[in-house]
């Protein structure tokens, strides 16, 4: 969906969640990506179990927005994550290395007493400058 020079990025099966809680999960305008909190939850909307697994859940979720956004995960230039356990932030880490490996982003990462749903442990939400990090994603 476009307008007024910015695009709303909606991957397939996410158009529920565009109606019902009004929102996309990213927009981008020109080389720019700001993608909406992504969390660990499958296509079904079922959480993950635990910590590491929500965490996972949500990076390949935000790769997938990345992507249809002309983006990936390269390109990330700023990274905020909430957490309703900072005890956890150890674990979090490392399924961060996994999709964040070197180049890190900007990043901060907050406490909070609760997310959308009950069983959310984690939420990601991102910036991204296409072509910032050097390869382009296949398609793009």
């Amino acid at each position: 969906m476009q307008s007024s020079g910015k695009t709303l990025i909606n991957p397939p099966g996410t158009e529920q969640i565009y109606r019902h809680f009004q929102f996309s999960q990213a927009v981008r305008a020109g080389n720019r990506v700001w993608v909406s909190g992504q969390v660990g939850i499958d296509e079904n909307g079922k959480a993950a179990e635990g910590i590491e697994a929500q965490a996972r859940a949500a990076f390949v979720n935000l790769q997938h927005v990345l992507a249809e956004a002309g983006a990936g995960m390269q390109d990330v230039v700023e990274l905020v994550t909430y957490h309703t356990a900072m005890k956890e932030i150890g674990r979090f880490l490392k399924v961060k290395a996994e999709f964040i490996p070197s180049d890190f982003p900007a990043w901060t990462a907050v406490g909070v007493t609760e997310l959308v749903m009950p069983e959310l442990l984690c939420e990601i939400r991102a910036t991204a400058v296409i072509g910032s990090g050097g390869s382009r994603p296949e398609g793009t």
